[in-house]
């Protein structure tokens, strides 16, 4: 079974909802990415999503367009950006099961090769992948590969999706829906937990049973816990990969990294579940 699947099925049956947070390869280093990966999962880390470095993160705000310019900058991407973060996959495989999802763009999957991809990912450990700049209707291609690898897309979802087009979206999707919460960029705005409620409720039933996460726009343990009440997941990028880059060295990145992993999952932990999803 996929990783990411059977973890949703876990958290559910615990009545729990689940902590994702994310990392860009190779920020600040191709060395360090496991390691804040391994932090990140002591901490409490349910669902990783590890980015892919790219040169034109469009989805993304400063805080994870500056990330993946340090990864760039520093070895993590060239134009070898899929096999230095297949690399960093496997090291991680090596101490963890945590699943993982390969969170980027299509521009770097189509250049390598759709099929090489995800035999790729397949080989080193990644249980899906989120493509960004994907839409369900040019999709087919790298979901017929995902789907005979035992691997998922997971599912874009934005406020202005309406019911009919988030049955479009999901239906070759898996793993999860990610709801995006604020239209715009990774990271902007602030987060009306009351509208994510309205909203994600009227998506619900054409998920298909479907876990719902929800980022974009969740800054620390109390928009986690006001989220984790009207969500099966809540996913958290842009804070963490930011508390990462105020430190200045590798022990404190990776002590930062956990106590702030630690301080979201004991308030995602403090929130009843809104519904089971998985």
């Amino acid at each position: 079974m996929n990783r990411i699947v059977d973890r949703f099925r876990e958290l559910g049956a615990r009545g729990q909802a689940a902590l994702i947070v994310y990392l860009t390869a190779g920020d600040p280093s191709l060395e360090e990415t496991p390691q804040l990966v391994l932090e990140a999962t002591h901490a409490g880390a349910d669902l990783i999503e590890l980015g892919v470095p790219w040169s034109d993160p469009s989805a993304d705000g400063p805080v994870i367009q500056a990330a993946m310019e340090r990864a760039l900058s520093t070895g993590g991407a060239g134009h070898d950006t899929l096999a230095k973060t297949f690399a960093v996959v496997r090291k991680i495989r090596a101490h963890t099961d945590v699943p993982l999802v390969l969170f980027g763009y299509f521009n770097p999957i189509l250049q390598r090769g759709i099929g090489r991809v995800v035999d790729e990912a397949k080989a080193a450990g990644v249980d899906g992948m989120l493509v960004v700049d994907l839409p369900p209707e040019e999709s087919e291609e790298l979901d017929r590969a995902l789907a005979a690898a035992e691997l998922v897309r997971v599912p874009l979802l934005a406020p202005t999706t309406s019911v009919e087009r988030a049955r479009v979206v999901v239906a070759r999707g898996g793993g999860f829906a990610y709801y995006v919460a604020l239209t715009g960029v990774t990271g902007a705005g602030h987060l009306d937990v009351a509208d994510v409620e309205r909203r994600t409720r009227a998506l619900r039933p054409a998920l298909g049973g479907l876990p719902l996460a929800v980022g974009f726009g969740i800054r620390d343990a109390a928009g986690a816990c006001a989220v984790a009440g009207v969500a099966d997941a809540v996913v958290v990028g842009s804070a963490l990969v930011q508390t990462i880059a105020a430190a200045h060295d590798p022990q404190s990145r990776r002590l930062a990294a956990y106590e702030l992993v630690k301080s979201l999952r004991e308030a995602v932990a403090s929130r009843p579940r809104a519904r089971a999803g998985g």
